[in-house]
């Protein structure tokens, strides 16, 4: 018998997002900017979803979808097209999904978003959490109690973090790590909780805290120990035009995960994260920018530079045999759901 586990447990917000590109600049009050390109993708945690669904992985998601067409839309994407166990997920009646309207221009973007807090938490979602081979999850200052269930029961925690609107950045979150076998935060937020200046400072620091630390850097690419097997890495980012960096951490996050899966060298995990993040802003942002193995292996098949040949030479015996179909990217205009839930 295999592992019958999911590869990956989820739980997380889920947004409807509405995503335009093109701007040139953000806008100002009392002006209209016409957008060179639009997209509309299921978004927040199901960023993470996709972007391991799309290598082959189980993914399990707990969340919690509105009872109104975004939610209804979201869940036929993520069930439907992306084939994600949502059986830990629920429609709630009343409530209605969030909805980012994602203005990207540049290498960033900005978001406005409506929404209310689900009247799910994720304690009330995971009860007790299936074992996992993994969880990709995003810490905060108050601890969830499934995360340590989930970690007793022998599921590998890659958590990672965001921006602290109070700009307090307690280190009380840091605490948390001890659950934790990787963690993987950009620059900001890594020298922000760490009281550091540099990403390399940070990353000593965050290495005294989890077996796998790894910081992001955006343009500068990213950097990473892992003290189970105590080799560091340090890896350029891709020459890549930008179009929406709307997801892109998440979709790093995930192919470091997948790459951990299949117990990569750690150089290697932290290239492949690199490629698959910067592939995903070349289309429009949310979850279908993911690339998966479709998207690498097109990737791979076009490289003719003998540099990046060489840095990314371990994809020919990487990329599966079959990488799977053409992945479907955010259309303008969504399809009406087919289907009744």
């Amino acid at each position: 018998m295999g592992d019958e586990r999911p590869d990956v447990l989820l739980t997380g917000l889920l947004f409807y997002d509405l995503v335009l590109t093109g701007l040139g600049k953000p806008p100002t009050p009392g002006e209209e900017i016409w957008t060179e390109g639009m997209g509309t993708s299921p978004g927040g945690i199901a960023n993470l979803a996709v972007a391991t669904a799309r290598y082959g992985l189980k993914t399990s998601l707990a969340t919690v979808f509105g009872d109104d067409y975004y939610g209804a839309y979201c869940r036929d994407v993520l069930a439907g097209q992306e084939h994600i166990d949502l059986s830990l997920s629920r429609t709630a009646d009343g409530w209605h999904t969030p909805v980012t309207v994602s203005l990207a221009y540049g290498h960033d973007r900005a978001l406005v978003t409506h929404g209310q807090e689900p009247p799910y938490s994720q304690d009330a979602l995971m009860g007790d959490p299936p074992a996992a081979r993994t969880a990709l999850v995003h810490i905060e200052a108050e601890p969830r109690e499934w995360l340590a269930k989930a970690a007793a029961n022998g599921t590998k925690i890659y958590a990672d973090v965001g921006w602290d609107p109070t700009q307090q950045w307690s280190s009380d979150l840091l605490d948390q790590l001890a659950l934790c076998h990787a963690f993987l935060p950009n620059e900001g937020e890594a020298t922000a909780y760490t009281r550091t200046d540099t990403a390399a400072d940070a990353l000593a620091k965050l290495s005294d805290l989890v077996p796998v630390a790894v910081v992001t850097r955006g343009g500068d690419g990213a950097v990473a120990v892992d003290q189970t097997t105590g080799e560091y890495a340090d890896v350029p980012a891709l020459d890549i035009d930008v179009l929406d960096a709307t997801g892109a951490g998440d979709v790093f996050g995930a192919s470091f995960v997948a790459a951990s899966l299949d117990g990569w060298p750690l150089e290697e995990r932290l290239r492949f994260a690199v490629l698959a993040a910067g592939l995903s802003v070349q289309r429009h942002g949310g979850a279908l920018a993911a690339p998966g193995w479709y998207g690498v292996h097109e990737w791979w098949q076009t490289v003719e530079d003998p540099e990046l040949r060489r840095a990314y030479g371990f994809l020919a015996d990487r990329i599966p045999a079959d990488p799977g179909p053409p992945a479907r990217h955010a259309p303008v205009t969504p399809p009406a759901p087919t289907r009744q839930y």
